[in-house]
């Protein structure tokens, strides 16, 4: 893995954000000054392939990026505010309903939060 690759893995997996791919390059040109947005890019999508870096699509809004470790997303349907929630793996419980082998699954709610109700932007 390159120093650049490297440096974008540890700001994703550092993160609670889920940033976006402007936000990783701001945040990585701290360290490197001299990174370019598309090398920013270039990276996640390899990170995203080798499955070292989760993509969360989002409509009408840039991607975000997260760890892969184990968990889901609650997301709101306004502000776009995503909020990781840890729930029981389903994938055994797919399994034994479908009688499928679950690879994997990415489980999104989407909900609207309590700032954007109180606001009422429902």
């Amino acid at each position: 893995m390159t120093k650049n690759g490297k440096l974008i893995l540890e700001i994703v997996h550092g993160s609670s954000e889920h940033p976006t791919a402007e936000q990783i390059f701001m945040k990585a040109r701290e360290k490197s000054p001299g990174i370019a947005l598309a090398t920013v890019y270039n990276n996640l999508n390899s990170l995203v392939s080798e499955k070292l870096v989760r993509r969360i699509r989002l409509k009408g809004s840039p991607d975000r990026y997260d760890r892969t470790a184990r968990h889901d997303h609650m997301i709101c349907e306004r502000c776009g505010k995503i909020s990781d929630v840890h729930l029981d793996d389903l994938g055994q419980e797919l399994e034994r309903e479908t009688g499928v082998k679950v690879i994997s699954y990415d489980l999104n709610i989407h909900y609207l939060c309590d700032e954007c109700r109180k606001n009422g932007q429902n």
